[in-house]
């Protein structure tokens, strides 16, 4: 049987990270991505469709790179996008529902608040194995992964499932300009298995990380804080709120921080990376990290024009496409990096 490597840096020099000192950081060598599935809507939403509704098209574009994004249909909810990721993936992998003995799922848009989504899935997918889903928004995905590779690590999962779905169109109030382009519905997955930890395969390097406040990005009504009273929906508290400028400013320094205190840990040059992942949140964010790290723009995988800003789904999405298109080699060093609302964040270097 196949060993994980697992190693926990020491805490004088890496733990907490720089990245505001509050990431931990690790290694789990030998648990690779197998496989990679996604899913979108069939709707396409351009910006020229919002202009109705107050929306100012080269304002979108200039301030976030957005072209278009993907809007579910009313019959469609989150497990149905996560089911139709879920089973890309495994036929991708040639591995059957049977085999799954590992399932999460990254969603800020459930279902229902009970059950969770990946209980919906699993029974929908047939397959016998513990599923959870994870709530880190944009994170979401990241945070799924390392938890699923401590499950492999302990010997007590082979084929763990990781899905990131959102139909964040549902989350997001039309009479607020300034965020309502910004965000769209899709899902992506990955297989993770074990695989020979040497010479330093799979899940390299790893930093995940969070600064706990709800003010610059939250949904504040639904939970057990705020009630959705009448009052409550009247005054729009079931949708996201988003101080766009101080998340921009974190989610700047946050990404900038997580990719050099990854690189530096695994002891790789930015030379090194063949390929860079980001949350898709805003091509501002993205160039602010290349341009950090000295990396040329062609080593960065960008759907984030297609697509907007898909939260869990992003990264497994971004990282579906790239496969798809030939962008992964075997051997290939790649940066994944999710960050949002917690505010949380993941960062990772994985060999292909």
């Amino acid at each position: 049987m196949l060993t994980p490597k697992i190693v926990t840096a020491p805490a004088s020099r890496e733990t907490p990270c720089s990245a505001s000192g509050r990431s931990r950081m690790g290694s789990l060598a030998g648990i690779r991505i197998a496989a990679t599935g996604s899913y979108v809507p069939d709707q396409v939403v351009t910006n020229d469709d919002l202009a109705e509704l107050g929306c100012d098209s080269e304002w979108i574009v200039a301030r976030t790179g957005i072209l278009e994004r993907r809007k579910a249909s009313e019959t469609q909810a989150t497990s149905d996008l996560a089911w139709h990721a879920a089973i890309d993936c495994l036929q991708n992998a040639n591995v059957s529902p049977s085999e799954i003995d590992l399932l999460i799922c990254a969603t800020i848009t459930p279902d229902f608040l009970t059950p969770s989504t990946a209980c919906l899935l699993q029974n929908r997918l047939g397959c016998i194995a513990p599923a959870f889903d994870i709530n880190a928004a944009c994170a979401g995905f990241m945070v799924g992964m390392v938890t699923a590779a401590q499950f492999i690590a302990a010997g007590t999962a082979r084929n763990a499932l990781v899905i990131g779905s959102d139909l964040m169109s549902r989350t997001i109030d039309q009479t607020d300009v300034r965020t309502y382009p910004l965000f769209g519905d899709g899902a992506g997955a990955a297989l993770l298995q074990p695989c020979a930890p040497e010479p330093m395969n799979g899940l390299i390097r790893f930093c995940i990380g969070s600064e706990g406040t709800s003010e610059p990005l939250c949904i504040p009504g639904g939970g057990s804080r705020e009630p959705l009273t009448p009052d409550a929906i009247a005054s729009g508290k079931q949708f996201l709120k988003m101080d766009g400028r101080s998340v921009f400013k974190w989610a700047v320094r946050v990404v900038e921080d997580s990719l050099t205190d990854v690189l530096e840990s695994a002891d790789v040059s930015a030379d090194d990376i063949s390929l860079v992942i980001l949350h898709q949140a805003n091509i501002r964010i993205l160039d602010a990290a290349l341009t950090k790290l000295n990396i040329p723009r062609e080593r960065m995988f960008v759907n984030l024009d297609r697509y907007g800003n898909t939260s869990a789904a992003s990264v497994p999405l971004a990282l579906d496409q790239a496969n798809k298109e030939g962008r992964l080699q075997r051997g290939d060093l790649v940066l994944l990096c999710g960050f949002g609302a917690g505010l949380s964040w993941g960062t990772s270097l994985i060999r292909w």
